[in-house]
C-alpha cells in the first residue's frame, strides 16, 4: 500500500472517530468477531456527543464535494437510513456554508465584465442557495426581470481531483486483492464519477444541457425547464429565470396549496421514462435541491428541473436491453429476463439459466404490483446483491448514472406518494415504446436501413441463424476467463505469502543481528 493510501485510510478513520460516527456502524454487517469487539470497545471508550445525524452531515461537509454528493443521494432514502439522518443530510442539498459575500460578488463582476454587468439592475450579495460545487444569487435585470446567477466555487477542481485520485488509487489497490471489487468495476465507476464531477464545473456544458432538456419538454404538461439567458454564460457562471415554486422537499407547503400528489407522482414516472426511453437524455442529479414543483394549478402540478450539469444517455443496445427487461418483468416472463441477461453479457455465459430464473422469480415476485410504501427497499437490495454475488453478475459502469437517477426518483416517489404503483404506471408507457420500437413498422424500418449490409451477408444466413455454436463458444471463453482469473488470484496470493515471509525473515534477521551486536 502506498503512503498516499495509508494517509487516506488514516484520515478517514480519524474523521470517523472525530465525529463519533463509529456509533452509526451496523455491527450485524460484520462477520469478524475481533472487528466487532474492537468497534464495541471504541464505542465504549469514545461515547457519542451531540446529535449523530448532525455529526454525519458535518463530517461529509468537512470531506468536501465528493462526499457531499454521496450525502445528497443518501438524503433521499429515509426508508434505509431513517427520518432523522435524512432530515439532517437534506442540508447538503443547498445549505453548505457559502462564500463570503464580497468574494462572491467579486467573482460575478469579474466573470461578467463591465459591459454585461450593466444589464443588471441589482445583485443580491447573500446567496439563495449554496451547494458543494456552486452557489446561487438572486438578481434583477434592468428590464425588471427576476433572475438567478449561478457561480462555481473557486479552487473546487483541484480539491475534486485530489479526493477522487485518492479514491481511485485505493480502488486499484483493492481490485488487485479482492475479486468482488474487480467484479463491480469500482475503479472504472470512480473514474466515470470524476468525469461527471468535472463536467459540473463547466457552465457552458450545463447551459447546453439545459437548452436541450428545455427543448425536449417545450410546452409539456410533465416538466418545465427554466429559460436560460445564454448571452451571460461563462465557464464559471450562468444566468437563468428565477423560479418561485416549492422544492420537492417542502411537502407542507404543497399540501397547503392542495397539490394532487397522485397526479404529481404519476407525472414523475412518465417524465423519467420519457427522458430515458424516448429522448435518451435524462437529468441525472435529481436530489430534492434540484427538483421543484409548479403549483399554479394544484390539481395538475408540473415538475421543474434545475441544475442540468449532470445528464446521461444510453447506447442503443443498452437502452433496448433495458426496455425489453422491463417489458418482460411487467409480463412476469422471467425466462425472457434470463435470456436477455445472457444475450447482453450482463451475466456470465456459464450461468445456469434454470437456477437463475428461479432466483429472479423469487426476488421480483416479492415486489411485483406493490405500491412503493409496501416495498422493503433495504431487504430488496440485499436480495439483489446476494443474487449478483451468487451468479457472478457484474456492475455495468455505463448504467451506473441511470441507476443512481432511479434511486433518486424512487426515493422521491416514496416520500411524495407511497401509494404509487410504479409498475401499473410504467407498464402502459413501455407497451407504447415496444410497439413503436419493436413492432412491425419498426422492424421493417430497420430492415430497410440495413438492406445493403443484409444483401452482402445473405450467403451466411444459415450460419447466422444457428447460434448454437456461438453460445457454446461464449461458454467456453467464459470458462477459460474464469480459470484465468482463478490462476491470477492464486499467483497474487502466492506473492502476498512470499512478501509476508520475506518481511518476517527480515524482522528475524534484524533481531538476530541486534542480539549479536548487543552481546
Amino acid at each position: 500500500m502506498t503512503l498516499r493510501n495509508c494517509r487516506f485510510l488514516l484520515g478517514m478513520a480519524g474523521q470517523i472517530l472525530k465525529y463519533r460516527l463509529h456509533h452509526l456502524l451496523p455491527l450485524e454487517l460484520f462477520n469478524n468477531r475481533h472487528l466487532i469487539l474492537m468497534i464495541k470497545l471504541l464505542q465504549r471508550l469514545l461515547p457519542s456527543r451531540g446529535n449523530l445525524p448532525e455529526q454525519l452531515t458535518d463530517a461529509l461537509i468537512s470531506r468536501g464535494p465528493v462526499y457531499i454528493k454521496l450525502g445528497q443521494l443518501l438524503s433521499t432514502r429515509p426508508d434505509v437510513l431513517g427520518e432523522n439522518i435524512c432530515q439532517s443530510l437534506a442540508k447538503l442539498q443547498d445549505q453548505v456554508d457559502p462564500l463570503p459575500a464580497k468574494e462572491a460578488i467579486a467573482i460575478i463582476e469579474r466573470s461578467l465584465g463591465q459591459s454585461s454587468l450593466s444589464a443588471f439592475q441589482s445583485i443580491d450579495p447573500e446567496p439563495i442557495a449554496s451547494a458543494s460545487i456552486a452557489q446561487v444569487h438572486g438578481a434583477f435585470l434592468t428590464g425588471g426581470e427576476s433572475v438567478v446567477i449561478k457561480i462555481v466555487r473557486p479552487g473546487i477542481e483541484m480539491r475534486i481531483r485530489s479526493e477522487m485520485k485518492a479514491l481511485i488509487e485505493m480502488s486499484l489497490w483493492l481490485e488487485i486483492r479482492i475479486p468482488l471489487i474487480r467484479k463491480i468495476h469500482l475503479t472504472q465507476i470512480l473514474e466515470d464519477q470524476l468525469t461527471v464531477l468535472l463536467a459540473e464545473l463547466s457552465m457552458f456544458r450545463e447551459a447546453r444541457n439545459q437548452i436541450k432538456l428545455r427543448r425536449n419538454f417545450v410546452d409539456s404538461p410533465l416538466l418545465y425547464v427554466p429559460r436560460l439567458h445564454d448571452r451571460f454564460t461563462r465557464q464559471n457562471l450562468l444566468v437563468m429565470e428565477r423560479i418561485d415554486a416549492p422544492s420537492i422537499g417542502e411537502l407542507e407547503r404543497m399540501r397547503h396549496a392542495g397539490v394532487d400528489f397522485k397526479v404529481l407522482a404519476h407525472k414523475g414516472v412518465e417524465t423519467f421514462f420519457t427522458q430515458v426511453f424516448e429522448d435518451n437524455f435524462f437529468h441525472a442529479d435529481m436530489h430534492p435541491g434540484n427538483v421543484f414543483v409548479d403549483i399554479s394549478s394544484p390539481s395538475d402540478p408540473r415538475w421543474i428541473a434545475l441544475d442540468c450539469a449532470i445528464v446521461g444517455s444510453l447506447s442503443e443496445s443498452d437502452q433496448s436491453y433495458l426496455a425489453q427487461n422491463l417489458i418482460a418483468f411487467f409480463a412476469r416472463d422471467y425466462r425472457q429476463i434470463v435470456a436477455l441477461h445472457l444475450r447482453s453479457g450482463w451475466v456470465p455465459a456459464t450461468t445456469d439459466a434454470g437456477a437463475f430464473e428461479s432466483v429472479i422469480r423469487n426476488v421480483c415476485e416479492s415486489i411485483f404490483a406493490k405500491p412503493l410504501g409496501e416495498i422493503n427497499f433495504a431487504a430488496f437490495m440485499t436480495e439483489l446483491l446476494e443474487t449478483a454475488r451468487e451468479f457472478g453478475m457484474e456492475v455495468q459502469p455505463q448504467l451506473v448514472l441511470l441507476q443512481k437517477t432511479l434511486l433518486y426518483v424512487e426515493g422521491l416517489g416514496r416520500q411524495l406518494y407511497p401509494q404509487l404503483d410504479l409498475w401499473e404506471t410504467a407498464e402502459p408507457f413501455m407497451r407504447r415504446w415496444a410497439l413503436k420500437h419493436l413492432g412491425p413498422a419498426a422492424v421493417l424500418g430497420k430492415l430497410l436501413d440495413s438492406a445493403p449490409k443484409l444483401l452482402a451477408e445473405l450467403h451466411r444466413l444459415p450460419e447466422l441463424l444457428d447460434d448454437t455454436q456461438t453460445i457454446e463458444l461464449r461458454k467456453q471463453l467464459a470458462m477459460q476467463q474464469n480459470d484465468l482469473e482463478q490462476l491470477q488470484d492464486q499467483v497474487q496470493d502466492q506473492r502476498s505469502r512470499t512478501k509476508r515471509l520475506c518481511f518476517y525473515i527480515v524482522i528475524l534477521l534484524s533481531v538476530i543481528v541486534a542480539a549479536l551486536w548487543l552481546g
